[in-house]
């Protein structure tokens, strides 16, 4: 019982760090207004220093962290993936450019940690589609509010 209180202690204290101001708005960046076009650009991204390098990396850098946690042990996969989707979203959207970053950076291990937990998901292929609509969605929506200022 006492492992299980901690695993939820731990998911908790993941989800407070998602919700922190500015944790908020990075997330919001990455969702809403991030569409890359490639693994250069998003290397690009990482190398220029402006805020939206630091919101990337805020978000990817956190999944992978949580991601990291579960698949060596320190937290209850089952219990994780009940409480959290966002991790889907997050590699559905970096799903196809991870093999031209990491060729880019020469880091053959980069979110390698989120990769492998996605990816042991059950109906994994399923559930990246439906991320990938639910993405498109959100930039249809959001170059929607923009055409209209």
């Amino acid at each position: 019982m006492e492992t299980k209180t901690q695993d939820a202690l731990v998911i908790l204290k993941l989800y407070e760090i998602r919700s922190e101001a500015l944790m908020r708005v990075a997330r919001a960046w990455f969702f809403s207004e991030f569409n890359p076009r490639s693994g250069k650009g998003i290397v690009a991204l990482l190398q220029n220093g402006e805020k939206q390098s630091a919101f990337y990396r805020m978000v990817t850098s956190h999944w992978e962290v949580a991601a990291a946690l579960v698949n060596n042990g320190g937290i209850d996969e089952k219990m994780f993936l009940e409480a959290n989707s966002e991790h889907l979203v997050v590699f559905a959207k970096l799903q196809p450019f991870v093999a031209e970053i990491r060729e880019t950076i020469g880091e053959p291990d980069y979110l390698a940690n989120l990769e492998q937990l996605v990816m042991r998901a059950p109906n994994v292929e399923k559930k990246l589609e439906n991320r990938r609509r639910l993405i498109e969605r959100w930039a249809q929506t959001t170059r929607e509010s923009q055409d209209q200022l």
